[in-house]
């Protein structure tokens, strides 16, 4: 019996354009003159507090957007 020959391990690529969708939740929160104010409020809340967690629905939609568009 011949022996099989060894599969060549493929190359992957990790440049993929949509990666570049990933900067979008670390630049945006650095950008606090945007939404460093009190008004207006949500249920209470100040501006700055509840856009923050905007921003975590934010990065949890660009990286489900990412991944989907760049699995394999």
């Amino acid at each position: 019996m011949m022996a099989a020959e060894p599969e060549s391990p493929q190359v992957r690529s990790d440049r993929s354009p949509w990666n570049w969708l990933l900067i979008i939740p670390i630049v945006v929160p650095l950008m606090t003159p945007i939404f460093n104010r009190d008004e207006p409020r949500l249920f209470g809340f100040p501006a700055f507090y509840w856009v923050q967690f905007l921003f975590i629905a934010l990065g949890v939609a660009t990286t489900t957007i990412v991944y989907r568009m760049t699995k394999r």
